[in-house]
């Protein structure tokens, strides 16, 4: 029995040395090719992350781009909705002149209604920022005006002044929409 004894204590000393053998094993320090392993494992990581970063803000950037260039094309579609929608007044004035045109006996008073509708929509388009670009007695510039013919000068003080306006100009928060045509004296 004691030899029994002996050997259940041998093998209990060998059980409890084999986890000090796998515990030293892990203590020792790593060789060279595990150490790479893990550096290598390290930056497979690093770049699987910074690759899902990219395609994250990759996609996001695309949806931006798209989203933006719809909503561009909106704005272009119905940008002058406002514009158009305070015009539409102006219309309907027009449209009862014409009806009370067709039976009118007094002109002057046509006329006066005709004036009233051209002051509401010169308003309405100045409300929308366009104004009428000057010409009397203005000296002739090309960045507004176009001159179409050159008279002589009826005074020595008109000479390179603008005598006539052919054509109104206009311009829209002071960026030219037509160049106004006019007669500049020589």
């Amino acid at each position: 029995m004691k030899e029994e004894e002996l050997n259940v204590e041998e093998t209990q000393n060998g059980a409890d040395e084999q986890p000090q053998n796998e515990q030293a094993e892990e203590a020792a320090p790593l060789t060279h090719e595990e150490e790479l392993e893990k550096e290598l494992e390290k930056a497979q990581e690093t770049i699987d992350e910074q690759k899902d970063k990219y395609l994250r803000l990759s996609a996001e950037f695309d949806n931006y781009r798209k989203r933006t260039m719809k909503e561009k094309a909106e704005l272009i579609l119905n940008g002058g909705e406002k514009s158009l929608s305070s015009i539409l007044p102006i219309v309907d004035d027009f449209e009862r002149a014409i009806k009370t045109m067709e039976t009118a006996t007094d002109v002057s008073a046509v006329k006066e209604g005709v004036e009233l509708i051209y002051n509401k929509f010169m308003a309405v388009l100045g409300q929308n920022g366009v104004k009428v670009i000057e010409t009397k007695d203005q000296p002739l510039d090309t960045d507004y005006h176009e001159a179409i013919a050159v008279i002589p000068a009826p005074s020595e003080e008109q000479k390179g002044k603008i005598l006539d306006c052919v054509q109104t100009g206009y311009t829209l928060n002071d960026k030219v929409l037509r160049h106004a045509k006019v007669v500049v004296g020589e």
